[in-house]
């Protein structure tokens, strides 16, 4: 299993690329950046917070961090026209050498969207446009020319240049919906990620296992990632305490437990653990928690 960060950006440019740095020497697999413009207030209100753009701040990572693995989690497909998005995407891992993974979801925050005066259509709106939005750009990063009709996008004769370093550079799709987006994910994609506990992903992994079944694809060529939010401490009281607040994107556990967590990931066919910083305080505290991930409970794995 691999195991990455994701660092939120709501911090300063040059704390973020400490962090990264910093994650990279001391052996994480990747860095996984979230696409958003504010703060979520969970409703249409907006609320002026600062919050980095994600493809600006992945390119400048991808020149600045070495070896590691860098991604999206997820692009909002509403947010940029496909053509555009998949023109940004080769360039971003022409400048990591062949290290880019394009995650694109089909876009959820609200208040962005409506603030931003981006159209926020039904959930059914949001996903068909998915849908196009991934053949698109599919198509534009291995062929030379490319014409699509569909209902929501179409291009003509269009040409992307230079193209990816990666011969395929992986799309991965975000999300958890059981009869659309696990169908769009076992059509389309290279990765599937959601959030989640390990049953969360067991369950929904079986589901997806289907959707690939039902099309004839082989369910093992789809890589799987997954996040939740970590308590990771070796105070015993500290953890019970928190487990009181466990829920299936909150994981608590000394670092013996999780690397029991761990297993119970990898027995769900994950292949890849993403570990967020929210809830880890300031720059100094958040490189001191990823180093107890090294040093206490990813060391006991390899």
């Amino acid at each position: 299993m691999k195991f990455s960060i994701w660092p939120h950006l709501s911090g300063r440019f040059t704390d973020l690329v400490d962090i990264c740095l910093k994650a990279e020497a001391s052996g994480w697999d990747g860095i996984w950046v979230a696409d958003h413009f504010m703060p979520n207030t969970g409703d249409q209100t907006t609320t002026s917070g600062p919050t980095s753009e994600a493809w600006t701040t992945l390119s400048a990572i991808a020149a600045l961090v070495p070896r590691v693995r860098i991604g999206t989690l997820v692009t909002g497909n509403t947010y940029r026209n496909p053509a555009v998005l998949a023109k940004m995407a080769a360039e971003v891992d022409v400048i990591s050498n062949g290290r880019l993974v394009l995650g694109l979801g089909a876009g959820w925050q609200e208040n962005e969207h409506l603030s931003y005066g981006i159209e926020f259509a039904t959930v059914g709106g949001r996903l068909a446009r998915l849908r196009e939005s991934i053949q698109i750009i599919r198509s534009l990063l291995d062929k030379e020319y490319t014409n699509f009709s569909g209902k929501y996008y179409e291009i003509t004769n269009a040409p992307l240049s230079p193209k990816p370093v990666q011969s395929r550079l992986p799309i991965l799709v975000g999300g958890g919906g059981e009869k659309v987006t696990l169908k769009i994910t076992a059509l389309f994609a290279d990765e599937w990620n959601v959030w989640g506990s390990p049953e969360v992903l067991k369950q929904k992994g079986h589901i997806l296992d289907q959707h690939c079944e039902a099309i004839d694809r082989d369910p093992g060529e789809i890589r799987r990632s997954a996040q939740a939010l970590f308590f990771l401490s070796k105070d015993t009281a500290a953890v019970k305490r928190a487990k009181e607040n466990a829920t299936d994107r909150l994981i608590a556990g000394t670092p013996d437990e999780i690397v029991e967590v761990i297993g119970q990931y990898a027995n769900a066919g994950v292949n890849e653990l993403i570990v967020p910083n929210f809830n880890m305080g300031d720059t100094d505290k958040v490189n001191e928690t990823y180093d107890f991930w090294m040093h206490d409970v990813l060391s006991q794995l390899s």
